[in-house]
């Protein structure tokens, strides 16, 4: 049986009945070329549902709620008379509210609801690069200063030596209003994990959410938010696996947020060397 690209978009998008799936699976696995293709329109996919996925729990703008109340309201006569009419005004309500969700000020999106898909989706876009999978190698302490005044509230990059784990590096990464930062983890199998971290705003910005586990595809994400930051470490991992060191990093970051800013150390200022005044010697003629 022959297949087509046709019938792997059907596949990445689950729309093939299980027969069908592992014929076509198989058919892919068995060109690189093919494989290749259908990593790439996966990967877009899952960009574009991080995109867009934040409108469908956008609130409806009053006017259109009120469009459609003086809709029902009006007379059935008139609605006949005018049915065509009303039919391209929705249609063009519509549009335009569609465009006001992308190109216009929004109505604030839950962060929260979406940071497990955001971070899954960062987590698999960086997840095969070898040379360039972190933007800024870990230099720990410009890093952390650097995504600290870029998001407006200070972060950190818990140590995870003890789980076989070393800091990579970071990244900055754009959100649906404000800047949002990662940090890379690897072992030595090469294994990756990815801290996604932003701030939150009101009325999110002090609430605290449950430590959760969500599995996005092949991708596990620990989410929760504590003290005005929303985190998710992803990990291509069983829960199992990521359980301690998601414990680890929460600990960690909850030791952080209780440690007080430290200054810098400043010295003393010495007090400039005051020589004594000098006496003259005495002048022997002058005695006796």
């Amino acid at each position: 049986m022959e297949f087509n690209d046709t019938d792997i978009h059907r596949l990445i998008d689950g729309q093939l009945a299980p027969e069908a799936q592992k014929a076509v699976s198989a058919w892919v696995e068995a060109d690189p070329a093919r494989r290749a293709q259908a990593a790439a329109w996966r990967r877009q996919r899952e960009l574009l549902r991080a995109r867009f996925d934040p409108l469908l729990v956008e609130a409806v703008p009053p006017r259109l709620l009120m469009a459609a109340k003086i809709g029902r309201a009006a007379n059935n006569g008139r609605l006949r008379r005018v049915s065509g009419l009303t039919a391209l005004a929705a249609a063009c309500l519509a549009a335009g509210w569609f465009g006001h969700a992308l190109v216009s000020s929004r109505a604030p999106v839950d962060i929260l609801a979406t940071l497990p898909a955001r971070a899954a989706v960062a987590h698999r876009v960086y997840l095969p690069e070898v040379r360039h999978f972190a933007e800024v190698a870990a230099h720990e302490e410009h890093l952390i200063r650097w995504l600290s005044r870029r998001l407006a509230t200070k972060v950190s990059a818990p140590t995870l030596l003890e789980h076989g784990f070393r800091l990579v590096g970071g990244r900055l990464l754009p959100g649906e209003d404000r800047p949002m930062a990662q940090f890379l983890y690897q072992n030595d199998a090469g294994k990756r994990l990815t801290l996604y971290v932003v701030a939150l705003a009101a009325p999110n910005a002090t609430r605290e959410s449950a430590f959760r586990f969500e599995q996005r595809g092949e991708v596990g994400v620990f989410v929760w938010s504590e003290d005005g930051r929303g985190y998710a470490l992803s990990g291509s991992l069983t829960r199992e696996e990521m359980m301690p060191v998601a414990r680890a990093v929460y600990d960690a970051l909850n030791l952080a947020a209780k440690e007080p800013a430290k200054g810098p150390v400043i010295e003393p200022a010495k007090s400039p060397a005051v020589e004594p005044p000098r006496v003259p010697a005495a002048d022997p003629r002058k005695n006796g």
